[in-house]
């Protein structure tokens, strides 16, 4: 699982920070996270396949996490894509990028869906045989999702030494390796057991941008591999959290730590603040293993 940090600052773009977005990378699949203005610079930047990603996740319709889109969406027009586009998102996401288009008489040569979302109760948005996506409610001052991506467990592992010792044709190490037995022309039964290795446990990713302290959410991310959590404030201005709607790095520190996660990842800093470490030294005090994001900055689990 890689994670590739595209933006990470709150609010307005400055001419070496960008606002929200990031490219996951789970066996083999792009997510395109929120996209805030600069995101395509940015993929450009960090080598991102433009043709790779065909899923689109928008948290909610604050401009620093979407008015990069319908940029994005007309240059896969202009470079004559033809594979479809999903964008997951609030209501209103569908009006507001259409609008544009029509407007600016770009409309897409692919096919273009919406899926609009306006449930406050997690819900499963997308699945395939190696993903699911669900829905993590946030509170903010406008409807607003965070997104939990599972991989599927993987294909079990071949025990090469142990086929081999069997002398079992390799026509049926992928029997194999989905979990199945083998008979022997002799009619001996080798339990798949013997055959295999456990496969490494799936990866979990939670994206929870942004979102005031919310510990009713800790069920849904227990044990997340990582938990990107928002930390727009330092404990010293903790003041403005609540009314903005937005979180300190001390508070995710205790989300991560309730919610037993492997890794917390820092982000949505307010640019208020000269040196990031203040958000790590802080969320330190809660919990542990806490990494921070920046722009271009690569996390690999």
């Amino acid at each position: 699982m890689k994670l590739t940090i595209l933006g990470c600052y709150a609010a307005t773009p400055r001419s070496f920070t960008n606002p929200t977005s990031q490219v996951l990378e789970i066996r083999n699949e792009l997510f395109l996270i929120d996209c805030g203005e600069g995101t395509q610079v940015e993929l450009r930047r960090n080598k991102v396949k433009f043709s790779k990603i065909k899923h689109v996740f928008i948290s909610h319709l604050h401009g620093d996490h979407f008015f990069g889109l319908v940029g994005l969406i007309a240059t896969f027009r202009l470079l004559n894509r033809k594979k479809e586009l999903h964008v997951y998102g609030p209501k209103g996401i569908k009006e507001a990028i259409t609008l544009q288009l029509k407007l600016s008489n770009s409309w897409t040569n692919y096919p273009l869906y919406f899926h609009v979302l306006e449930e406050k109760m997690p819900e499963r948005i997308y699945e395939d045989d190696k993903v699911t996506v669900d829905t993590i409610p946030l509170k903010h001052r406008i409807y607003a999702n965070g997104f939990l991506f599972r991989e599927k467990p993987g294909d079990r592992k071949l025990n090469i030494h142990a086929a081999q010792k069997y002398k079992i044709d390799v026509v049926y190490y992928k029997k194999i390796k989905a979990g199945k037995d083998m008979v022997l022309d002799d009619g001996t039964v080798i339990p798949n057991a013997e055959l295999t290795f456990d496969p490494d446990p799936p990866k979990s990713y939670a994206f929870c941008s942004d979102t005031v302290y919310k510990p009713d959410n800790i069920p849904q991310l227990k044990g997340v591999t990582a938990l990107y959590h928002e930390a727009t404030f330092i404990e010293k201005h903790a003041d403005l959290a609540q009314p903005t709607g937005h979180s300190t790095a001390k508070q995710a520190g205790k989300i991560a730590l309730e919610a037993e996660v492997k890794n917390l990842i820092l982000g949505h800093y307010s640019t208020r603040y000269p040196d990031l470490d203040l958000f790590g030294d802080e969320a330190k005090e809660i919990f542990d293993n806490v990494l921070l994001a920046d722009d271009g900055k690569v996390f690999e689990f």
